[in-house]
């Protein structure tokens, strides 16, 4: 008997339905063929994926601790970071992760604390917490690394659901928390977290999200009418918090003056980077459910919202969505920078495209192919790097869900999460900011199904590529070691200003070579809820050196330096005239 039928797959950058009338053995045989044609659906040896899961070889045995109690509680479902950084400067990246909490009935119990790696010179990690002092056994959120007080160690902000604690590196291998001492105070339900020196008087400054004002009695249910979690439709926003730094090793509360506070929203994800080139440093906040905020910075100590006059607030239906997580790069080579945030399931994540023709950015998630793989997923940790160093970015996407969902795990026994776990993405930019999936090639990475959150970036093992560490929802924390197999040449910048001892955040670096220039800043705050690698990566393709490297400092000062050989680790020291270059 004939039948009528519907071609669809969810992997097509758009839906695309084709009608069919056919006998169904035809039928099925061409659903078939069709399916084994798309990307992703040939078969595919483990053994080939470049993206290498080494946890436990490293020595890895992180377990994120939500604190499951049967009650739904809100803070459960939204997850942990991580940072990646040098926090005892031995020049080798160490791993800080975000714990969260036992609540109700379980607080009786011996509270979870965030966990230090310090990884050594064979590139296992050890466990430093409670030497460190950085055992933090707050309800963790997020994490934001940076030298407050320009002594050139990196301390360290953690964000909960609960009291934000800060903690002053000592530069012995331990740290002090300075909370109280420094003036911080947020009660609030603190997520994501990023430094920055608003007011480029050389202190870096603090900018925390807030997320919504949770009722823990409220009970939410699902379609089928069972418990589960809340989304933030039901609460009200909270306003985000911004501190200034004093020079003294205190903060003090602008959020009010600075206009941050004029408004209520449901904060997730941050970045830092001058968005309008007035060598101001600006504020972009993904918001979940609300409008987008893009502060300008006004250079008087305020900050205006031109998220929606810039085109970064609403996608190109004019709609706002679930803004979680943000990644933030020249996608399209054409050196400014563009925005990615992830999003819910039944909605895409999006890319926001800088146009010079229309002064601000544009929605241009459909022509860049990330509109369709996104829809039945939900996004978390996201961010742009170039993993086969052909001289673009390509994209890393974490998904998990925050309702239930199918089940995608393939076990005749599932765990509590396994209903809310789905699969990661890797996408290849193929020029121009057009990107493809090829998830199915690092099968390691992409098919290993959970319920992922954070997402940090680092070249963990100094071989000049970018590696991947990934959190999950009350699972394991996984270390991907990038192997790709051919990759081209590369640079690793750092950008320092010796009078502050630290690292320019919001510095820009351009690379040229012939006629081609490849743009990075220095700011190790996107993605969601974590921190990462401050030094800038650049893939070179076949390029064995390049024409010139210029840093535009966040004062607006240039430098520039001719012909670089490839495949070195650089630091650049602002107002000297030579590099200081490692293999």
């Amino acid at each position: 008997m004939p039948i009528i039928g519907l071609l669809y797959h969810k992997s097509l950058p758009m839906l695309c339905c084709i009608p069919l009338m056919i006998d169904r053995s035809k039928f099925l045989l061409l659903i078939l063929l069709y399916l084994l044609s798309l990307p992703g659906c040939e078969p595919v040896n483990d053994s080939a994926s470049f993206l290498k899961d080494v946890t436990s070889q490293v020595g890895l045995n992180f377990k994120h601790e939500p604190g499951v109690d049967g009650s739904y509680f809100m803070p459960e479902s939204i997850g942990a970071g991580v940072a990646l950084f040098d926090y005892d400067n031995d020049g080798d990246l160490d791993i800080y992760l975000i714990n969260g909490n036992y609540h109700n009935r379980q607080r009786n119990q011996a509270s979870p604390e965030n966990q230090l790696y310090r990884q050594e010179a064979n590139g296992i990690f050890l466990n430093a917490t409670d030497e460190s002092g950085l055992g933090d056994t707050g309800y963790g959120m997020g994490v934001a690394v940076g030298d407050i007080d320009n002594d050139g160690d990196l301390d360290v902000y953690v964000s909960n659901y609960g009291p934000d604690q800060l903690y002053m590196n000592n530069g012995d291998g331990t740290f002090q928390n300075i909370t109280r001492k420094a003036g911080i105070d947020n009660p609030a339900w603190g997520c994501s977290v990023t430094f920055l020196d608003f007011d480029l008087d050389g202190y870096l400054d603090i900018y925390v999200t807030n997320y919504v004002n949770y009722d823990p009695s409220s009970v939410c249910m699902d379609r089928a009418g069972r418990p589960d979690y809340c989304g933030p439709d039901g609460f009200s926003g909270v306003p985000d918090v911004l501190y200034h730094n004093n020079g003294d090793g205190t903060f003090t509360d602008v959020s009010d003056a600075s206009g941050i506070a004029k408004v209520a929203s449901k904060g997730l994800g941050v970045v830092s980077a001058d968005f309008n080139g007035d060598h101001l440093p600006d504020i972009y906040v993904a918001n979940d459910g609300m409008p987008n905020h893009l502060w300008i910075n006004q250079g008087n100590g305020t900050f205006k919202d031109l998220a929606l006059e810039l085109g970064a607030a609403l996608n190109e239906m004019g709609q706002a969505e679930a803004s979680m997580g943000i990644a933030l790069g020249d996608a399209d080579s054409d050196g400014d920078l563009d925005l990615f945030l992830t999003h819910l399931r039944t909605e895409t994540n999006t890319f926001y495209r800088f146009s010079d023709q229309t002064v601000g950015f544009l929605d241009d998630t459909t022509p860049a192919g990330l509109a369709g793989p996104s829809l039945p997923y939900t996004g978390f940790g996201t961010g742009f790097f170039d993993y086969d160093q052909d001289g673009d970015l390509d994209l890393v996407v974490v998904n998990g869900r925050v309702t239930r969902g199918p089940l995608l795990v393939k076990t005749n026994n599932p765990d509590y999460w396994d209903d809310y776990a789905e699969p990661n993405f890797l996408f290849e930019n193929k020029g121009n900011g057009r990107f493809e999936n090829i998830s199915h090639l690092v099968p390691e990475f992409s098919q290993v199904i959970e319920n992922s959150r954070g997402l940090a970036f680092g070249d963990m093992d100094n071989d000049g590529d970018v590696d991947l560490l990934v959190t999950n929802e009350g699972g394991l924390a996984r270390l991907f070691k990038n192997e790709y197999p051919r990759k081209g040449h590369w640079l690793s910048i750092r950008a320092i200003n010796p009078k502050l001892h630290r690292d320019a955040y919001g510095a820009r670096i351009v690379t040229y070579i012939n006629d081609k220039k490849i743009v990075r800043i220095i700011q190790p705050g996107y993605s969601y809820l974590s921190s990462n690698d401050v030094r800038a990566h650049f893939g070179l393709g076949t390029a064995a050196r390049v024409d010139s490297i210029q840093v535009i400092w966040p004062d607006g000062r240039l430098q520039t330096f001719k012909e670089v050989q490839a495949d070195h680790f650089i630091t650049i020291f602002k107002g000297k005239n030579e590099l200081f270059i490692t293999n």
